[in-house]
């Protein structure tokens, strides 16, 4: 095996660097949007209400997928390779910025019909701000990708940063400090006479949405309209695919959200348990964090890597370690759970089940988006979206059959199928175009302690809590003493 120095320039040492601030702008902000989440679900929302805030962030975060088609990886793909990636930039953001405005006049349109369908005909305003919010996140995701293309992390996260609290302040202000402490009868002023507390949700967002527009303006200075039809269409070739697989990702991700309140046998409560599995599903938000802010760090960092000689060992050492760690964020929540549980408000905690389940499913997804780099480094995106095309199919058969008759525990157990089955393929398809000499040995032996430990943990019944934490908190140290000394002399690739 070849050794690097253990120096600075150590690519698994800079890719942690850059995952650790990246993760400022990821965790910090999630984070806090977190705490929307005990403030809803204890103060604001009931079940029902806090249902249609789960299904129409849904909503948003499947169309922000389909408004950005897939450019951010085509921009780094290509400006990585150009003597002028400004160019790249250009019209990658000419061709987004041109197609939210011809969303959001399409959607203006046709609002009255759409809304009715969706079930919002009395309340067509969560949709047309729902709209604007889908456009302005699409339009100011290529200047994010900008910043991480030239590693300017720091910006990045403190845009980040600054959105998310003034949405969480934004969302203080108009749902609590203003109608109930500043001016308790608020029918006559904006914007509470046009919408409900589930409205005052978007126009928050739509505030936040709007303010990190101004804040990534900068970027746009060099920006110039260009008419290269050939750079544009070697573009979509390459994002298209790329689409595919995160609008198929989407449906991996929100279907459930969106399927359930027409899924499940008895309408009246539907929207009530779309509010349970909500409010519990976010309770995987450490998993979910980890994985995001390690993509926006090892996207430009695989592609920076390829040509290098030990590219394909790095990228097995970084698996390694990844594993280890999603494992340990895994073991760290669900052998916590009587503390995580106090997140959610207390009519909300019957979905607590579902959350190994899901904390399992999100595991599997960050290990396909590690492997994710045989088909991206060989501009084979196409296998890709057949592998999230795959996924979603099972994502939506596995809904439609097991919502009705388990619920949104039905829901949380396709969401795992879908992400191990993905995980799977995409292992074995990439073993024959682009083999990484990945240590599945190792990797399963992590798997097996960690499984071990959360089923063992949940044997030991004790009554008293301390001791419980105690016991549990030697189990989590047990496998991370277990891999640090498995991976000590291999600290350096």
């Amino acid at each position: 095996m070849v050794l690097l120095s253990p120096m600075s320039n150590n690519p698994l040492k800079r890719l942690a660097g850059e995952t650790a601030v990246y993760g400022l702008g990821t965790i910090i902000p999630r984070l806090l949007n977190y705490l929307l989440v005990p403030f809803y679900t204890y103060l604001v929302f009931n079940q029902n209400e806090y249902g249609q805030i789960t299904e129409l962030y849904s909503y948003i975060a499947f169309l922000v997928v389909f408004l950005t088609f897939g450019l951010e990886t085509a921009y780094f793909r290509y400006a990585n390779q150009s003597s002028n990636p400004q160019k790249i930039f250009n019209t990658g953001f000419q061709f987004i910025l041109l197609a939210a405005l011809t969303f959001i006049v399409l959607i203006w349109v046709f609002l009255d019909p759409l809304s009715t369908a969706m079930g919002y005909a009395a309340h067509p305003e969560y949709i047309m701000m729902l709209v604007f919010i889908v456009a302005i996140d699409a339009i100011t995701a290529l200047p994010f990708a900008w910043l991480r293309f030239h590693r300017k992390a720091k910006t990045f996260s403190a845009i980040r940063v600054a959105s998310v609290v003034i949405n969480i302040s934004s969302n203080i202000l108009l749902l609590v400090v203003f109608p109930k402490v500043l001016a308790p009868d608020t029918s006559h002023y904006f914007p509470y006479y046009l919408t409900t507390n589930v409205g005052l949700v978007f126009v928050s967002n739509l505030i936040a949405s709007l303010a990190t527009l101004l804040m990534v303006a900068p970027v746009l200075k060099a920006f110039t309209f260009n008419k290269d039809g050939v750079l544009l269409k070697k573009l979509l070739q390459y994002s298209l695919p790329v689409l595919v697989i995160g609008l198929a990702g989407m449906i991996n991700e929100v279907a459930d959200k969106i399927l359930m309140k027409y899924l499940l046998p008895n309408p009246a409560t539907a929207e009530s348990q779309l509010g349970i599995y909500g409010a519990n599903y976010k309770l995987a938000i450490l998993m979910m964090l980890f994985i995001q802010m390690f993509r926006y760090a090892f996207e430009p960092f695989f592609f920076a890597e390829e040509k290098k000689r030990n590219s394909k060992i790095v990228y097995a050492r970084v698996m390694n370690w990844f594993v280890a760690f999603v494992w340990l964020i895994f073991l760290g929540v669900t052998l916590n759970i009587d503390l995580f549980k106090y997140f959610v408000g207390p009519h909300f905690r019957a979905g607590l089940v579902i959350v190994p389940i899901i904390l399992a499913a999100k595991l599997f997804l960050g290990i396909f988006y590690n492997l994710s780099v045989w088909y991206k480094l060989t501009n084979k995106t196409l296998y890709g979206a057949v592998i999230a095309l795959l996924g979603a199919s099972i994502t939506i058969g596995l809904n439609i059959v097991l919502i009705p008759k388990y619920g949104y525990i039905g829901a949380a157990w396709a969401n795992f199928a879908c992400y191990f089955s993905m995980m799977v393929i995409s292992y074995f398809w990439g073993r024959k175009i682009y083999p990484v000499p990945y240590n599945v040995g190792k990797v399963l032996i992590y798997s097996a302690l960690a499984v071990f430990i959360y089923f063992a943990a949940g044997m030991i019944s004790l009554n008293n809590t301390a001791a419980t934490i105690a016991i549990n908190t030697l189990l989590i140290l047990f496998f991370v003493g277990f891999v640090l000394i498995t991976e000590k002399r291999r600290w350096f690739v």
